[in-house]
This record gives structure tokens, C-alpha cells and sequence, in this order.
């Protein structure tokens, strides 16, 4: 792509950063809000999140954000800039470009082949938790501790919902949404690698697009594996982000 749609990613990037707020505040870890980015400074697993909010943060801005990320010393650090606004190389951060996608709403999809349940239970988000800790991967947090990613105080959070697929009697697969001004957001959708290519990313789609968030614009971050269910499923690119990240 040669030219952003900031309009499609002033929907998006809210939306990530309200992810980072509800899992920073219920892990009790800091959150730092700037008019041009939002930082959340976690510990040994978490580490430091940055996200960019605007396509021209003020010279203050990057340099705060700049001197957070080059003085980090308690796990990874990732930048993740949408607008393509700043360049972290010289402080040693290695970039990755991942596609930012948008649905508008549109015609329905049909119901998901497979069986899709709403987290509603500490005993089911610890099941989801561990799929995506595992199976997404979330290295950081390996290997798995009950808790230490989806703190059971997610289950209180209006705006983030977590949802299982069941295949053949068993748990294979895991995401979850945020819906925040209007806008949904998906994040973390996980397959189990010994549930790949069996309908899974497919049937959690279905189920959330169809039903939770079927009358909103949907934004999303995709990993290369997942981007042609994407496609099939009426998403478009609004930009490459650039995740900026320690090695």
C-alpha cells in the first residue's frame, strides 16, 4: 500500500490501546498516556508495550517514548506503530511489518460449524488463557501460569470478552474481543497446533463477527497465517504496522 486510510486507523488503534489499558490495569502494572502514544510498563513477562497514537507525535513525545524503550531493562519491548511515525532502529529495536485489517459490517455469515462458548467462568478463562499462551504463542508468559496473562479480573471488564471452540468434546482454539467506542477488535486467535486446519479460526469468526459483533466496524492485527481467512471473510488492509522490538 502507498497511502494510509487514518480515518480506518483512528478506529483501530483506539481500540488496541484499550486492550493494553484492561490487561495493564488487571495485572497492576502502569499505564503512561501521552497525546501521542500510550506506553504500558509491565514486568519480567509483559515487559514494555508502546503504541503510537497519532501519525505526528510531538518531538516531546518520541523522545520520552524513546528513552522508555532504549532504558528498558524488565522483559521485551515492543513499539507498535500503525501511523509508521517513528524509527527505533538506531536504539537496537528490530522491525516487523503485520498488516492492519478492517471489516465494515455486512452480509451475514452463517452460524460456526463448530460449538463457540462466551467466557463466563475463571475456570474457562484459564482454559483460554492457556491456548493462547500456548498455542498463539505468548512466549513471555511460558511456560504457562495460571493467571499471569488473563488475570481472573478480566472476567469484570465490560469492554474484553473471551471466546472457546469445542471439537469433538475437546478445547481447540481461543480469542478474544474488545469492543470500545463503537469499534470491535480481535485479538489472540489461536488454534491449537493439533487442531490446525480443522474449522476452528473459522468457527470463532462466524461466531464473533455474526453475533457480538456483528453491527460494528471489526479491526484487527494479522499474523501471515491467518490473513486469507481474513480475506475470505470481507476484511481489507488499511496499513503495514511496524512492531518495533528487542531481540
Amino acid at each position: 500500500m502507498t497511502t494510509i486510510d487514518l480515518a480506518d486507523l483512528r478506529l483501530a488503534v483506539p481500540n488496541a490501546t484499550t486492550l493494553w489499558t484492561a490487561l495493564a490495569e488487571t495485572r497492576g502494572h502502569e499505564v503512561v498516556r501521552r497525546q501521542g502514544f500510550q506506553a504500558v510498563t509491565g514486568d519480567e513477562h509483559s515487559g514494555l508495550r508502546i503504541v503510537l497514537r497519532s501519525s505526528s507525535p510531538g518531538k516531546d513525545d518520541v523522545d520520552e517514548l524513546t528513552e522508555l524503550a532504549k532504558g528498558w531493562s524488565r522483559g521485551p519491548v515492543l513499539v507498535e506503530d500503525a501511523f509508521g511515525s517513528v524509527d527505533m532502529s538506531a536504539i537496537g529495536l528490530i522491525p516487523r511489518k503485520l498488516p492492519v485489517m478492517i471489516r465494515r459490517p455486512g452480509d451475514a455469515l452463517p452460524p460456526p460449524a463448530l460449538e463457540v462458548v462466551r467466557v463466563e467462568g475463571e475456570e474457562q478463562l484459564r482454559a483460554a488463557e492457556r491456548i493462547v499462551v500456548d498455542g498463539f504463542p505468548l512466549p513471555g508468559f511460558q511456560p504457562y501460569r495460571p493467571g499471569q496473562a488473563f488475570p481472573a479480573a478480566l472476567l469484570g471488564r465490560q469492554e474484553i470478552e473471551l471466546y472457546l471452540v469445542v471439537k469433538d468434546g475437546e478445547l481447540g482454539g481461543a480469542c478474544v474481543t474488545i469492543v470500545d467506542g463503537g469499534v470491535g477488535g480481535l485479538y489472540w486467535v489461536t488454534t491449537l497446533p493439533e487442531f490446525r486446519s480443522r474449522g476452528i479460526g473459522r468457527a470463532l469468526m462466524h461466531a464473533v463477527l455474526g453475533g457480538p459483533l456483528k453491527e460494528l466496524p471489526v479491526t484487527l492485527t494479522a499474523a501471515r497465517a491467518g490473513k486469507p481467512l481474513y480475506d475470505s471473510l470481507g476484511f481489507t488492509e488499511i496499513t503495514q504496522s511496524t512492531w518495533w522490538a528487542s531481540a
